[in-house]
């Protein structure tokens, strides 16, 4: 049996809001994300998408994080697109073997049970 272990975080951003005093100039933002220009643009890896109440979203690999992560919140067919305000913080790991990507990214839709993964699960869902 092969044992996997999680990948390190690297980064982790949060959803801000807007502060400040009225007429003051708004934070560039990606989607409420204002430390967004913390992730590296040459950087590989693996995404992850959580809540408010640190669940699991969606997780993602990159050959460049910043651009792939950023597209989640502007393409109309990412696969969180009816899901983007429930997003509160994403985590990033750095991987730069694209079959290491693969890997820990299946592995953590399945152990971490990310919600709206749906083409890598290989568990069954309980019926609620």
């Amino acid at each position: 049996m092969i044992k996997i272990d999680m990948p390190t975080t690297d980064i982790v951003i949060t959803k801000s809001r807007q502060l400040g005093e009225k007429g003051e100039p708004v934070l560039s933002s990606v989607y409420g994300f204002t430390e967004y220009m913390k992730i590296p643009r040459d950087k590989s890896g693996i995404y992850m998408f959580f809540n408010n109440r640190d669940e699991l979203l969606f997780v993602g690999k990159a050959r460049k994080l910043r651009q792939r992560i950023r597209k989640n919140f502007e393409d109309q067919v990412s696969a969180i697109k009816m899901h983007r305000d429930e997003v509160y913080s994403i985590a990033v790991c750095f991987v730069e073997e694209p079959v290491d990507r693969e890997i820990y990214e299946t592995y953590i839709i399945n152990n971490l049970r990310a919600r709206y993964n749906v083409d890598k699960v290989f568990y069954k869902q309980a019926l609620c």
